[in-house]
């Protein structure tokens, strides 16, 4: 598993870190349909989430788009696609518990699932953990983000 400041990357996980869209994403695919959720840096930078609203199943959403809108008590903020596709699933249990999130970012707290347009484009835009760690680097520094 790789790591940054005590922030796991599972690697049997794809990543897109896209700092100047604020995406630290993680992506897992199955069925060619990818689910979606924040990485554990995201999760720390962003906070203890108290909200989750999600866009709808169906929505065709375009890269770096928003397929829910996250809130903690100190930021609000999109979840931005990887790649444009249509969300095929959202996860109701957020709606309740948007904290699942920070307790279980890899796991429970998946964000959606989403269905790529074309899936070889969107595996060119993902990385594997190691690369993620890499570009999660200066970022993990700068902020001061920590895990765990």
């Amino acid at each position: 598993m790789a790591e940054v400041n005590g922030c796991q990357l599972p690697e049997d996980r794809l990543y897109y870190i896209n700092p100047d869209k604020n995406a630290f994403i993680w992506a897992k695919e199955e069925d060619g349909v990818f689910t979606i959720g924040l990485t554990s840096v995201a999760a720390a930078m962003a906070g203890r989430l108290v909200a989750y609203t999600p866009k709808k199943v169906g929505k065709a959403v375009k890269k770096d788009k928003s397929v829910a809108t996250i809130e903690s008590g100190k930021w609000v903020g999109p979840v931005p696609s990887p790649f444009d596709g249509e969300i095929v699933e959202v996860n109701e249990a957020l709606k309740g518990n948007p904290a699942l999130v920070n307790d279980d970012p890899y796991g429970q707290g998946w964000i959606a699932k989403v269905k790529p347009a074309n899936p070889e484009e969107a595996k060119s835009v993902l990385v594997d953990a190691n690369k993620a760690a890499e570009l999660l680097q200066p970022i993990v520094q700068e902020k001061g983000v920590k895990c765990g």
